[in-house]
């Protein structure tokens, strides 16, 4: 069976994306994005040349699925492909969403109204999206949420000595959506690290090799989460940090978001970048072999229960 999946060339959907792709593939799927196949269908739409995800008429006559983002969906051969597939999985977008985050196009489905209603239409056509509040998906049929997940076909553990160093680490980037809200968050809670007198490992924008990222992770004492404003606010999601850092460290502390204290209970959070300090140091007062059983049980409940393998197994169960 082929699986079409979308293919993001940069920021948090390339990641994703990926994530999904090799979930896929480990479970017996022959994978194709974009690159794997030329379109017989004339020139495709420059919009979509780069990360879309549809097979070409000539593979429209074999079994597939496609796992693709309603704002790809914008050509009526790209309609018929989803008509034909096996399956097709669509993330979507809300139609509307609380203010301010809601005047941004970052926030709200672009998808026009007709083909809105083409895809509510196939029965084939399953849609879902990361937050578990779907009441702003008004013009879509039935939303199932499926929250991000833990790549743990790509990002493996790599002892390193030279990063047992850091008692906290964090790897990202500014992140901004739209609002550039985040920056400010993270640099408050940076400058309240940098007071500590904990030794902290914090790569922001810092181009780190997939092989440097699991070596600082996995090998820190702790690892540290930041969410966007607009997450904070609503804590209708939470960001694939937060499934990465379980999976390859296994202790983190975080700001406080909904989603994320619904999924994982036991995690200390807090809103207050001083407590943020504190509970760090608290879990660092911990015993070598108290802080190993915390970080052992949070890893296996990732690996149990929230890799990309279990995502696409969901979405499968639809």
């Amino acid at each position: 069976m082929k699986i079409f999946t979308a293919d993001f060339p940069k920021h948090a959907g390339r990641w994703i994306y990926r994530g999904y792709q090799k979930a896929w593939d480990h479970l017996g799927y022959s994978v194709k994005t974009y690159e794997d196949y030329e379109f017989d269908l004339g020139t495709p739409p420059e919009q979509t040349s780069i990360i879309s995800c549809f097979p070409s008429k000539q593979q429209q006559e074999e079994d597939y699925m496609i796992m693709t983002v309603d704002g790809l969906v914008t050509q009526d051969w790209e309609l018929e492909a989803i008509r034909k597939s096996q399956k097709t999985f669509i993330f979507v977008q809300p139609n509307v969403f609380p203010r301010p985050w809601g005047t941004h196009s970052n926030f709200v489905c672009l998808t026009r109204d007709d083909v809105i209603g083409e895809l509510n239409s196939m029965d084939n056509v399953y849609l879902w999206t990361f937050i578990d509040n779907t009441s702003y998906h008004l013009k879509w049929k039935k939303v199932h949420t499926v929250p991000l997940a833990y790549d743990s076909l790509s990002y493996k553990p790599i002892k390193s000595k030279e990063h047992e160093k850091y008692d906290i680490s964090f790897i990202g980037g500014w992140a901004n959506n739209g609002f550039d809200e985040k920056r400010k968050i993270m640099i408050d809670i940076f400058s309240r690290f940098k007071d500590s007198g904990l030794n902290c490992g914090f790569f922001v924008e810092k181009n780190l090799t997939h092989e440097q990222e699991c070596r600082v992770l996995y090998n820190s004492k702790l690892t540290l989460n930041i969410h966007d404003a607009y997450q904070r606010v609503l804590g209708y999601d939470t960001n694939e940090r937060t499934f990465k850092s379980l999976g390859l460290n296994g202790c983190l502390v975080s700001d406080t978001v909904g989603q994320l204290n619904r999924i994982f209970p036991n995690l200390k959070t807090s809103l207050d970048s001083n407590e943020i300090v504190q509970i760090t140091k608290d879990y660092l007062s911990l015993s070598e072999k108290e802080l190993n059983d915390i970080k052992e049980e949070n890893r296996q409940n990732i690996l149990d229960n929230h890799c990309y393998t279990n995502r696409v197994k969901s979405l499968l169960d639809l």
